[in-house]
């Protein structure tokens, strides 16, 4: 199987790499549009600011190619919240693929902000991502600003509110959490992920 590692310039590229490797896959990582086309899935990794890398997509002309390709794509970490259609991070437009705004995770004398570490996953609806997945199963967090809960959000975390943790909308799908750094839950996901074919990944899980 091609899988395209989108360069927006994430430092965790690497890392979503070697966990695809564990899998027996073998990603190749672009930044070039014509050979991103040529993969059978997409994953958008990031670390950092929403603006930084939606500059950086813009720059290399992947916007268009992002938003009107067919290929399962998935979103780790910031590659997800850019998903949405803004985030407050620099208040800047993102991708749109799926519906809501990302903000700043509220802190509190006893909520610190960046959320960093495990936490627990609420599953909220069937979907072949989830796999495997059992309620309460733990992926690893490190992020400042989160995703609402919506339709699209199959999963949900708590770090003193409730947060989208992995989203799906038709071809499109999102992880806040690490997967790569998650252990068995996050190679399930990943699994999950490089296992369905496009048409399966595409069923009527929203409408």
């Amino acid at each position: 199987m091609r899988v395209g590692i989108i360069d927006a310039g994430g430092a965790n590229i690497g890392s979503v790499r070697y966990a695809l490797e564990r899998l027996g896959v073998e990603a190749m990582v672009s930044a070039d549009p014509n050979v991103l086309l040529a993969c059978e899935r997409l994953i958008l990794p990031g670390v950092g600011a929403a603006g930084i890398a939606m500059e950086r997509l813009r720059q290399a002309q992947l916007i268009d190619f992002i938003c009107g390709s067919r290929q399962p794509l998935l979103g780790i970490c910031l590659g997800m919240q850019l998903l949405f259609e803004h985030s407050e991070e620099g208040d800047v437009a993102c991708l749109g693929l799926v519906t809501g705004r990302v903000t700043r995770m509220p802190a509190s004398a006893e909520i610190r902000i960046p959320h960093m570490g495990w936490n627990q996953l609420h599953l909220r609806r069937p979907s072949l991502l989830l796999n495997g997945l059992s309620e309460g199963d733990h992926a690893y967090f490190v992020h400042s600003f989160a995703a609402p809960v919506t339709a699209d959000c199959i999963a949900s975390s708590v770090h003193g509110a409730e947060f989208a943790a992995i989203v799906q909308r038709g071809r499109v799908a999102g992880a806040q959490f690490h997967p790569e750094r998650s252990s068995s839950t996050g190679a399930k996901v990943l699994e999950n992920f490089l296992k369905y074919d496009p048409p399966k990944i595409l069923q009527a899980e929203n409408p």
